[in-house]
């Protein structure tokens, strides 16, 4: 792990409701990849059940990357949704407490601390967060992304990039492309 006593880890926020977060942490990590940094990427929301081009490409660099969801709200029971979250949380924390990494990714981390339709706060605990960004090793950089970042979050991080829509060819009636959303 080439930075750890040379810099203080950062945390980073991508959020807002453009398309562009994920990429961004993805970029973020294969920069570091090419520096001989040593990355970890959790998904908050995707299901391993799937496959994704971002995965296939990162696997060939040697970047671990997990799945701990089961995919779109909608698409599972709360039940189903709460017991991931219950079970991926703390590999999460773990991961980014171990040291073992110079850069963990949560991705669309903030999309699950914001579900409405059912309680989350017992199994992904927003106050757990704040305390996982504040006493993290000091040579990890953590980047968090999603829609709906806490406010919390936001004030605890030390970047915070908003991707704002300006048009969305979704919006044409265009469904996800494949390379492009997954």
């Amino acid at each position: 792990m080439s930075g750890k006593s040379k810099q203080k880890g950062l945390t980073l926020v991508y959020t807002g409701d453009g398309k562009g977060k994920t990429t961004s942490a993805i970029g973020l990590a294969v920069r570091a990849v090419g520096r001989g940094m040593k990355v970890k990427i959790y998904q908050f929301i995707k299901s391993p059940e799937r496959t994704y081009g971002e995965q296939i490409a990162l696997s060939k660099l040697g970047v671990e990357m997990e799945q701990l969801g089961i995919g779109f709200t909608w698409t599972k029971t709360p039940e189903e949704h709460r017991e991931a979250l219950r079970i991926g949380w703390p590999k999460a924390k773990e991961a980014v407490m171990s040291g073992k990494y110079d850069i963990v990714v949560l991705d669309e981390l903030n999309n699950a601390l914001s579900i409405q339709g059912f309680p989350v706060d017992d199994v992904l605990p927003l106050r757990e967060v704040l305390e996982l960004i504040r006493n993290k090793p000091e040579h990890v950089h953590l980047v968090i992304t999603g829609r709906n970042a806490p406010e919390q979050v936001q004030v605890a991080a030390d970047l915070v990039s908003v991707v704002h829509a300006e048009k969305h060819y979704y919006d044409k009636g265009i469904p996800a492309v494949k390379g492009v959303e997954f």
